[in-house]
């Protein structure tokens, strides 16, 4: 799915659940990893994970978008549009929209290219960056560290 056919099933949910336009732009967001979308308030443009259409169905994508059209409607009318609001959620029930986003199922492991292990206690530390060893103590014991 490109994000022209994104735009137009954006625009078709719209119209037929909210039964208000979708003036503004949706697309794909590969960036997004933990979310399966986001509103933008300053733009009302609504990014799209693409992975809740790769590792799940094209249901849990139309979730995913009334969700985030829940967002939009509700901001652009002065409602109470987040999550904890009243508004939210009885209008999110009403169109059926997803409350919580699957989690996608490849995760990205962190690769470790620091190892420090502390000289008291022997706790072994993984970092993706490098420390100063003179700032830093060992959590547990707060024994020096170093690297490994």
């Amino acid at each position: 799915m490109t994000d022209g056919q994104l735009q137009q099933l954006v625009n078709q949910i719209s119209s037929q659940a909210f039964h208000q336009p979708f003036r503004h732009r949706a697309y794909f967001n590969a960036r997004l990893r933990t979310t399966g979308g986001r509103y933008q308030l300053e733009s009302h443009n609504i990014d799209i994970n693409p992975k809740m259409l790769t590792d799940f169905d094209e249901q849990t994508l139309i979730g995913v978008i009334k969700h985030e059209l829940c967002h939009y409607h509700l901001h652009l009318s002065g409602s109470g549009y987040r999550h904890r609001d009243a508004d939210f959620k009885r209008l999110l029930a009403q169109v059926g929209g997803s409350r919580y986003a699957p989690t996608p199922k490849e995760r990205v492991q962190m690769v470790a290219r620091y190892t420090y292990s502390c000289q008291r206690c022997g706790l072994v530390y993984h970092r993706k960056r490098r420390l100063d060893t003179t700032r830093y103590t060992c959590g547990r014991c707060r024994g020096p560290i170093k690297l490994v």
